[in-house]
């Protein structure tokens, strides 16, 4: 585990080399023990017996490629923190954002309602385009590297606003305009999220016809599918559609079965993505290892009534007749949104995140809690929690079933996202309560299952956290210890590592990681960061610099 300078500089010219490891190059083979070199930020060389003017002993120790955080939601907190310490501290070398929005293109409208929709963390608006905003964070100076898709959400309110209608040929035209000049900076594809107004207004043939320009430049579609509960096939139907339709990849978003009713269902989805697999479609999908997930309370209620964006939404809650709907339809069974209030029940709705220092006390406690104390039906007690905070209220949801998410983890075509910010247990982050992957996808991954639980052999776990994201997102020279490669790299203890990170105290850093770095550059020298901030932006296929 020792870093050891030596005297001056060997006749072999590399900087670091990492030495007696027990190399996984991520390829899913076997494990061999060695060296690995590094010269500037590039792999120089795999093999024995390497030397260079700084080397690290892994005697006891793994090193593989960095991991890859497939839906990142770091898009803020690397503004306010850009060392983005609880991916970092688990080996994550690269955040890919872009569910659904991303941070550009942006209109004059979308970026004043950018600053006024901040919470806790403030910043300036900087950037117009979503390439523009990933050379403002490596700018600003970031640990990790990162990339985006460009979001089908953001393209759409850029050409239409918040309306439940479809897109004029003009509007639909400058849509996919935005599309291509995104995918020529870099996005590396397009990414849905049809469960959230205003995404859910778009039509198939809209995300068939995005979808085809991002094919064009051999870019990936990903979405958080129309629906993960009751009708969950036939979401995965119209992805399937739109992959074969628009002859693109296409991968699905932290692929779930929610809602009790809905676990029986678990098989038949497996079985249907992997029908389209050997019909020849490239589909894939990721993952979070937690048998609950996180969003807002617009997910608890029906999409009329959030038509218009935010103030329109906040606005017909404060309408009489128009609550009582709303509640009606909370409380009711229905095929036509995605329910979270039916699927899950307020007693399993935690809430999180508020943006109010009033309402900040609520956090940690759940919606059936907070209806009690104020005396009201968790319906009404939602819509005020809306309407109060002047936000979506970051909210976590036990729907799902941890016999779902153990056979996820068996996938070897599923790889992983925490879907979670990028932070550190200090500051503003401190004043929200965040969901524990946010500290232990990968971590808990690794040790609960597949140390644990032998899911998989270590070599095809890590696999799956690095070259099969990076071949999906087609990105070059990263994902692989080979020379060449970009020295992005992970060495920690597969004895270990661990997560330990929990609904009632989250922000606890994963162990296990020794070191890690980012372009050839140490984020993570013994456990502990270094505060260097080498990440880069990562372009996908479509720039005309693609490396």
């Amino acid at each position: 585990m020792r870093w050891a300078k030596t005297n001056e500089r060997t006749a072999s010219g590399f900087d670091t080399v990492i030495r007696n490891a027990m190399i996984y190059d991520g390829s899913g083979s076997a494990s061999f023990r060695g060296d690995v070199a590094i010269k500037d930020d590039i792999i120089a060389a795999v093999g024995k017996n390497l030397h260079g003017t700084m080397e690290i002993d892994a005697t006891g120790l793994a090193v593989s490629p960095g991991f890859i955080n497939m839906l990142s939601w770091g898009v803020e907190s690397l503004i306010e923190d850009g060392r983005g310490q609880s991916d970092i501290r688990q080996g994550v070398t690269l955040e890919v954002f872009g569910e659904g929005e991303s941070m550009g293109p942006l209109s004059e409208t979308m970026k004043k309602d950018l600053i006024k929709r901040q919470a806790d963390i403030k910043y300036d608006v900087k950037w117009t385009t979503v390439g523009e905003y990933l050379e403002y964070l490596v700018e600003r100076g970031v640990s990790p590297n990162v990339a985006s898709f460009v979001g089908a959400t953001t393209v759409r309110i850029h050409a239409i606003g918040y309306d439940d209608r479809l897109a004029s040929a003009q509007e639909l035209n400058t849509m996919r305009e935005l599309v291509r000049e995104a995918m020529e900076e870099g996005a590396v594809g397009l990414g849905s999220s049809l469960i959230y107004a205003p995404a859910c207004y778009a039509p198939t043939k809209e995300l068939i016809e995005l979808a085809k320009v991002v094919g064009e430049y051999d870019g990936l579609y990903i979405s958080h599918i129309r629906s993960e509960g009751n009708r969950l096939l036939e979401a995965i139907d119209e992805l399937i559609r739109i992959a074969q339709e628009a002859n693109v990849r296409a991968e699905i978003y932290h692929l779930k079965v929610a809602g009790k009713s809905n676990w029986p269902n678990r098989d038949a989805v497996i079985q249907k993505i992997e029908a389209a697999r050997r019909a020849g479609l490239r589909i894939t999908a990721d993952m979070y290892p937690y048998a609950a997930s996180m969003t807002g309370l617009d997910a608890v209620m029906p999409r009329w009534v959030q038509e218009g964006g935010h103030e329109a939404w906040v606005k017909r809650l404060k309408d009489p007749s128009i609550r009582d709907r709303v509640k009606q339809e909370m409380c009711t069974a229905t095929d036509e949104w995605e329910n979270m209030y039916f699927a899950t029940g307020p007693e399993n709705m935690l809430l999180a995140a508020f943006k109010s220092e009033k309402l900040k006390p609520f956090a940690g406690k759940t919606l059936a809690d907070v209806a009690a104390m104020r005396g009201k039906s968790a319906p009404e007690t939602a819509m005020d929690l809306v309407i109060e905070d002047d936000s979506r209220v970051g909210t976590i949801y036990f729907s799902m079933s941890e016999a779902d998410v153990r056979q996820n983890a068996t996938l070897p075509w599923v790889s992983l996202g925490s879907d979670a910010a990028c932070m550190s247990p200090e500051g503003v982050f401190m004043k929200s309560l965040p969901h524990p992957r946010a500290y232990g996808t990968f971590a808990r991954f690794l040790g609960k299952y597949v140390r644990e639980e032998k899911i998989a052999p270590l070599g095809d776990a890590i696999r799956r956290l690095t070259s099969l994201p990076a071949g999906n997102l087609k990105l070059k020279r990263r994902g692989m210890l080979k020379t060449g490669y970009y020295a992005d790299m992970v060495v920690f203890d597969p004895t270990k590592i661990r997560d330990r990170a929990t609904f009632d105290n989250p922000a606890q850093y994963s162990t296990g990681v020794v070191h890690v770095l980012v372009n050839g550059v140490p984020v993570v020298k013994d456990g502990e960061n270094t505060d260097a901030k080498p990440g880069r932006v990562v372009r996908g296929p479509g720039w005309k610099g693609w490396n």
